[in-house]
């Protein structure tokens, strides 16, 4: 059996994930990283996207999550998030409702400030809609 780890996911209002995992999945801003036990320390900044967690019995688990922070130290693997959110606390019509204020959002504004903020809406609205989907399959 692989070797195991603890994972912890925090967001600003609950600590969402906390256990023993054989391997996480998630989205840097350079782009997607896979962390295994034993992992070379380094902090980085994430990205909305889908992490996905293998638990100790190899099985994969799926959640969208905000841009955060990632850390890894000897023994201790912690995302610090925005957000965090199961495909089941995930609302389908919000979500459906976000992409089109965003949508709209970027096609009005001229600032860049605006347009970052209005594609990172965007962003987590795609998301979301895409772990539903997967969870639909």
């Amino acid at each position: 059996m692989p070797a195991l780890f603890n994972f912890e996911i925090h967001t600003p209002f609950r600590l969402f994930y906390s256990g023993q995992v054989q391997a996480v999945i998630l989205t840097l801003v350079d782009g997607e990283i896979g962390v295994y036990a034993n992992h070379a320390p380094f902090t980085a900044v994430t990205v909305s996207g889908i992490l996905r967690i293998m638990d100790e019995n190899e099985v994969w688990r799926s959640a969208f999550v905000s841009t955060g922070i990632f850390e890894v130290k000897k023994g201790k693997y912690v995302l610090m998030a925005e957000s965090a959110e199961w495909p089941e606390e995930i609302d389908k019509e919000r979500a459906l409702v976000s992409m089109k204020q965003a949508q709209k959002t970027l096609d009005d504004v001229n600032f860049k400030f605006e347009i970052d903020k209005a594609k990172e809406k965007l962003r987590r609205a795609d998301y979301r809609l895409k772990i539903l989907e997967q969870t639909d399959e």
